[in-house]
């Protein structure tokens, strides 16, 4: 992006929104609040069309308590297993906010399937595939993942 990025873990306030967009606005802030420097936040989250975008940016929590094996199972009766694949990224200066956000179309595998990636990656196939994208090598992955689009958005937003 032309410019270093220094990582931090910061213990932040967890906003309760199935939108991975408000989360990182909220969380930008809340950040900047912390260090008093420009900071920059990333979320994501997983949109069940046939649940109405649930669980969204809430992915993890359903993830530790049900697990993916569930997830997926949980999808079993409903004949519809699209699925958005979200990232949001928001930087701010103490002044503006730029924010970017990348979508990948797909949907829920029947079972996790895959040993590459983290989190969900087991159980989401981005449309065009037949794999999930912990069966996709990185860089597969890189090229349709909502992670990557967010990122190469923000990337174009910070250049002009």
């Amino acid at each position: 992006m032309g410019f270093a990025l220094e990582r931090l873990d910061l213990d932040l306030p967890e906003p309760q929104s199935l939108d991975p967009s408000e989360v990182a606005e909220i969380k930008v802030r809340a950040a900047f609040d912390r260090l008093r420097r420009p900071v920059l936040v990333e979320d994501s989250g997983l949109e069940v069309l046939a649940w109405g975008g649930f669980p969204g940016a809430l992915v993890k929590w359903l993830e530790r308590t049900a697990g993916l094996e569930r997830i997926a199972r949980m999808l079993d009766p409903f004949p519809d297993r699209r699925a958005l694949a979200v990232c949001s990224v928001a930087c701010f200066d103490g002044t503006n906010v730029v924010a970017a956000r990348g979508v990948t179309e797909g949907s829920i595998s029947t079972a996790p399937r895959g040993s590459g990636g983290f989190g969900w990656d087991s159980i989401f196939v981005p449309q065009g595939s037949v794999g999930t994208y912990a069966e996709m090598t990185p860089e597969e992955k890189d090229r349709v993942s909502h992670r990557g689009r967010a990122w190469r958005s923000l990337a174009e937003k910070l250049r002009v």
